[in-house]
């Protein structure tokens, strides 16, 4: 072969176009809607959502959004500014076609293109030189300033073998993989799905290639997982002192408030119950006053406010409640007041002690 020939046959291989695939190894489009601000929109504005699957950041400062309706050749257009970090998203703002629906996360960038919410094209160009091509299934193929093209609906042109699915005011053109998916056919890479704009901001997604799954013969077995958790249950009271101070007898005496937290993971349930010892030197008539947390149930003799005695071991104890289900988020609090029924007997002066006991015992 000649030197002249070889020369040529170089300079061939250096000036035939690619496609419009093929020129798009990081940033795409990841989602288009068209039906912003449309009766019964879920947001107020049509956008295109870009994705950057690669490993590098990438400034898109001067490259366009650009948009044709299905067979037009005519593109709008939307400057875009700033870089694309690795595995981050890029938001465009577009029109609306009414009021309806909520606003978009902070946009990226905004525009002023009305996006079809059925049918059209969608270019990501390396420049702001209007495209004029689109007429025809693989007419952009050849402009390699195209970075990814999406044909959606009834589109005339589209990257591979078919067009995205056709969209409405509920649904958007969706890349699969949340971006990463990108085979050049938009017939496979996207599918119908609710609008769900990300912006700059939006949390990463890698796109980390994955190894492919083992496709030799394979075998699997079951083990039983099994877990015994232990009955608990525990109880714990606001108050560990009670003191009265001093009082008269003859003199009606205030109740003091003490919350009694139960928590149980026993299904069914638990009865809360109390006793005392007698008071020393001389019992005085203790009494409590209850009420029942949401799902317990409360003994009658509690009803209205009422007060009871409690009762001095080895008696039987005053039942103050029960429930049928596991204690609640934080406890079953169950409130009461400690007092004496009413009137103080005549007793000799000087401390007096007692201890209180509160049980729960699960059913």
């Amino acid at each position: 072969m000649s030197r002249l020939t070889l020369l040529l046959l170089l300079l061939f291989v250096l000036v035939v176009p690619g496609t419009a695939g093929a020129a798009s190894p990081d940033v795409v489009v990841s989602q288009v809607y068209g039906g912003g601000g449309n009766s019964g929109a879920p947001f107020a504005n049509d956008f295109v959502e870009l994705f950057n699957h690669g490993s590098t950041a990438i400034d898109v400062t001067g490259w366009t959004v650009q948009y044709a309706t299905s067979s037009s050749t005519s593109w709008s257009k939307t400057t875009l500014s700033g870089n694309i970090a690795p595995g981050h998203y890029y938001l465009v703002q577009e029109s609306s076609g009414g009021t309806s629906g909520s606003p978009l996360p902070a946009a990226d960038t905004v525009g002023t293109i009305n996006l079809s919410s059925t049918s059209g094209k969608i270019a990501v160009v390396r420049g702001s030189t209007s495209l004029t091509c689109g007429a025809s299934p693989g007419s952009c193929a050849s402009d390699t300033s195209i970075a990814d093209l999406v044909g959606y609906g009834s589109a005339a042109d589209y990257e591979g073998s078919g067009a995205a699915p056709g969209l409405s005011s509920t649904t958007a053109a969706m890349r699969a993989d949340a971006g990463c998916n990108d085979t050049d056919n938009n017939d496979s890479d996207f599918s119908s799905s609710a609008p769900d704009p990300r912006n700059s901001s939006s949390a990463q997604h890698d796109c980390g290639s994955s190894p492919p799954p083992p496709t030799g013969p394979s075998a699997s077995a079951d083990a039983t997982v099994t877990a015994d958790v232990s009955s608990t249950i525990t109880i714990s009271l606001s108050k560990t002192a009670i003191d009265f101070g001093q009082i008269s007898s003859e003199t009606p005496i205030p109740s003091i408030a003490e919350d009694v937290t139960v928590n149980s993971n026993d299904s069914a349930g638990y009865l809360l119950s109390v006793h005392r010892t007698a008071f020393t030197p001389d019992d005085l008539p203790l009494a409590l006053s209850a009420q029942a947390p949401a799902g317990g149930q409360l003994n009658p003799v509690f009803a209205g406010g009422a007060k009871a005695a409690v009762p001095i071991a080895p008696s039987a104890d005053l039942q103050i409640g029960s429930t049928a289900a596991v204690s609640g988020a934080g406890g079953d609090v169950w409130p009461t007041g400690v007092g004496f029924l009413e009137p103080l007997p005549l007793s000799r002066g000087g401390v007096h002690t007692a201890t209180l006991t509160f049980t729960a015992i699960g059913r």
